[in-house]
């Protein structure tokens, strides 16, 4: 795969029994740089594709450019969940193996995973929606502990999904939030959806996104009623993107969306951070942490950079006409 050139990947029957799922403990300094020594970061990822190679190689120059070469101080080990969150338990282990000077990890899961088999291992967090609710960090100012990095979202965020989908298409009343029911952050993102929702003329109902056969249950039963849409949070959606943008084109349903991959597949439009820039960001956190410094010294950051992409293709296929007042303000425009 394309997006693991960066480092080999180990089979499961290569480490089964290699650490038996005990915690590895990393003893304090072992990560203080070294003179000569090739250091090692280790990279899980949930998910995989092109758009996933493109953060990573966002991150990979932005390493070059603070001076660490792959191949000649440092390597860097990735393993991918190719989408399947159930994989990142048994990726974590090999990755663990190779003991690792920090860890660069991509996702709420892959956190998780580190975390609980590496307990002292320094890791840097991405595309983390809710780092402190979901006890990754003790707070964002002061993290404490091992864990630190970048959060994806501020709560506040959520509420202009609403407000986009009002503008992009005015005539919709009934709105389906979907999100992840027993995640920090789904509950979060639709409050602040809910206290926007009554001065839109909006009424609002949640779907669950962890089984696919309740998205389409739901999603078919709403698309029976007129003046309908959807919010996609970020809690859960992307194990399910492709299932979603399929439901939203079928049933014709104006859909917001968190990140730009939703869109780039065929989604309608999206407003959420810049990824790629975030995994750029990360690069200075692993480097200072490569150098010397704690993880519990460098504050968790929230995003710095937001984009809005529009997919005018979809707007026309379902019966849309864009604002040109929200054209004008559209970091990317698909046609």
């Amino acid at each position: 795969m394309p997006l693991l050139s960066l480092g080999a990947v180990m089979k499961r029957r290569e480490f089964i029994g290699l650490i038996g799922g005990a915690a590895v403990a990393w003893p304090v300094g072992a990560w203080a740089q070294e003179t000569g020594r090739m250091r090692r970061v280790g990279v899980l990822i949930q998910t995989d594709g092109a758009l996933a190679q493109e953060r990573l190689e966002a991150f990979h120059r932005e390493m070059r450019s603070l001076g660490w070469i792959n191949g000649t101080n440092i390597q860097f080990e990735i393993r991918s969940g190719d989408n399947t969150p159930a994989r990142l338990p048994s990726l974590a282990l090999p990755l663990i193996a190779k003991k690792p000077d920090v860890a660069l990890a991509v996702g709420s899961l892959s956190v998780e995973g580190l975390q609980r088999l590496a307990p002292t291992l320094p890791i840097v967090f991405v595309t983390v929606v809710d780092p402190v609710g979901s006890g990754y960090v003790e707070s964002m100012a002061r993290p404490g502990g091992m864990t630190t990095g970048f959060a994806a979202f501020e709560y506040g965020l959520s509420a202009k999904w609403i407000e986009l989908l009002k503008e992009i298409s005015p005539q919709v009343t009934q709105v389906a939030v979907l999100r992840d029911a027993g995640n920090p952050s789904g509950i979060g993102q639709f409050a602040a959806i809910q206290t926007v929702a009554p001065s839109l003329g909006v009424d609002l109902r949640t779907i669950d996104v962890r089984n696919s056969a309740t998205i389409e249950r739901i999603v078919a039963a709403l698309a029976q009623s007129s003046h309908q849409g959807l919010i996609v949070t970020s809690a859960g959606s992307v194990v399910h993107s492709d299932l979603i943008i399929k439901l939203a084109a079928e049933y014709r349903l104006p859909t917001v969306y968190p990140f730009r991959q939703f869109v780039t597949q065929g989604g309608l439009i999206s407003y959420g951070p810049d990824l790629v820039d975030q995994h750029r960001r990360a690069a200075g956190y692993v480097d200072r942490i490569l150098k010397g410094e704690k993880p519990s010294d460098l504050p968790v950051q929230a995003p710095t950079k937001y984009e809005l992409v529009i997919n005018l293709k979809t707007a026309k296929a379902l019966g849309l006409t864009v604002p040109p007042t929200l054209l004008a303000r559209a970091d990317e425009v698909i046609e």
